[in-house]
């Protein structure tokens, strides 16, 4: 198999599908790995890395796409500026797709992945069964966003987080609630740990409030409990009344706040709103919010995706695409889960398409022209043309 591995070119995209050490271990494997000039420069892979584990560099990303039967991909396919071509019209017919290709909210993408005939697997939609934990690209990606949302905040908060007792007197450790208590959350509770902070937290699902304890936080949750926890281990909606009650109790611990990190989503819908503006008004000037659900709406009523702002005092962060603030160890983790589906879907040196594995069944989007991911086909069915390509 020919596997071919472009440079992104997402704005502000810095991470690689493929570290050297995982390309080595492809070519071990029998396959041929091509790998376009500078891909991995942004996550400091330099070409010379890449040529030393047996990867082939190649000059440009239309020769690379040319030639790939198997493209990796870090971000879904997307209009190259420079080139003035669609990177899907780059693939040629019958070729396959690794990437996060977030189906669900780009049925157009989607549609043009069946007209090529491209046999699409996306990396959100691994599903969530002990047999895949290491090919789950959404949790290595969320460690890392959780982790670096931590130090976001303690770089623009004008406090220290750790109880220290000085000469000068005592300092008060900084007071951090974090909504969502998922993979980023519980990092994020990790982390701020480590820094000393006092930490609470609040998930909707009871199941990890032994979790959040046993990191150090104290769990928050509602006097009327309530059992949200969703297909595949994911959050659920809640009801109106329930969302209610969720940000009444809320409100009570953001006020005393000095750090607010919010990592609360729901698979294919807008992020809940958990903090609203009247929140944020009544929180201490120099208080910060990182809101991790930016992308996708925000947890904070005021979060503007991208941007931070400041409301009566209150600095609010909206940072996007959080994993690719820490290149590095993004790549590397991601690349690991990408090279442990290839060993399923690859067990020889070509495609093994056996959707009786749920794996498999669960994460190919589209193939031999159709749209083969069920939950997929039915919002693409839905969508009118045109919609978030």
């Amino acid at each position: 198999m020919r596997i071919a591995v472009p440079k992104e070119i997402v704005p502000g995209e810095r991470r690689v599908a493929l570290i050297p050490d995982a390309a080595g271990r492809l070519v071990k494997a029998g396959h041929e790995v091509l790998v376009e000039t500078g891909a991995g420069a942004a996550a400091s892979f330099p070409d010379a890395a890449y040529e030393q584990a047996g990867a082939r560099i190649v000059p440009d990303a239309a020769t690379l796409y040319a030639a790939g039967d198997l493209i990796l991909k870090v971000q879904k396919p997307v209009q190259n500026d420079v080139l003035g071509r669609h990177e899907i019209d780059m693939m040629h017919e019958g070729a396959a797709l690794v990437a996060f290709l977030s189906p669900l909210i780009n049925p157009d993408l989607v549609r043009a992945l069946a007209a090529h005939r491209i046999t699409s697997f996306s990396m959100d939609a691994i599903p969530r069964i002990s047999r895949a934990q290491t090919m789950d690209a959404l949790s290595s990606q969320a460690t890392v966003a959780g982790y670096k949302a931590v130090l976001l905040a303690a770089d623009n908060l004008g406090k220290m987080f750790p109880l220290l007792m000085t000469a000068a007197g005592t300092i008060a450790p900084a007071r951090v609630f974090i909504l969502g208590a998922g993979v980023a959350g519980l990092q994020a509770i990790a982390t701020a740990r480590r820094l000393g902070a006092v930490v609470e937290a609040f998930g909707v699902r009871p199941v990890v409030k032994e979790q959040v304890e046993s990191l150090g936080a104290k769990f928050v949750m509602l006097d009327e409990q309530i059992e949200a926890a969703g297909a595949g281990g994911y959050a659920k909606e809640l009801s109106e009344e329930q969302h209610r009650k969720e940000v009444e109790m809320l409100a009570k611990h953001a006020k005393d706040s000095d750090v607010i990190i919010t990592t609360a989503a729901i698979p294919g819908r807008k992020a809940p709103v958990l903090i609203t503006a009247d929140m944020v008004r009544a929180m201490r000037p120099g208080s910060v919010i990182v809101d991790l659900a930016a992308e996708t709406g925000g947890n904070c009523e005021l979060t503007q995706a991208g941007q931070t702002i400041v409301v009566n005092g209150v600095l609010i962060m909206g940072p996007q695409n959080m994993p690719s603030m820490i290149p590095v160890h993004a790549s590397q983790m991601y690349a690991k889960n990408v090279t442990n589906l290839l060993q399923l879907l690859m067990p020889k040196t070509e495609l093994q398409m056996n959707f009786d594995d749920e794996i498999i069944a669960g994460t190919c989007i589209t193939h031999n022209g159709q749209i083969v991911h069920a939950a997929t086909a039915k919002v693409v069915e839905a969508a009118p043309q045109g919609v978030a390509a």
